[in-house]
């Protein structure tokens, strides 16, 4: 029921996420157009920033479970000896 519910929000606020992005393309292409080349860099840095963390966090917590389940292995091996 819970994933029913989930689905049902996101199909709903789908069609207002597809707005932003008509509204940053036409602010970038005005801007670039009257030559201000500042807002889309900083359009275009926003958009890797939000693409790159959630890969860091997922690569920083796979690093402390991997470092941490060989730390484990390592006291029940040495436990066992």
């Amino acid at each position: 029921m819970k994933k029913v519910v989930v689905l049902l929000v996101f199909a709903l606020f789908a069609h207002d996420s597809c707005a932003q992005c008509a509204m940053c393309r036409t602010t970038l292409q005005n801007n670039v157009s009257q030559g201000e080349i500042g807002i889309a860099a900083g359009i275009n840095f926003g958009i890797l920033y939000l693409l790159v963390i959630p890969y860091i966090a997922i690569a920083l917590i796979g690093y402390f479970w991997y470092r941490s389940s060989k730390r484990n292995e390592n006291q029940h091996h040495t436990g066992l000896a």
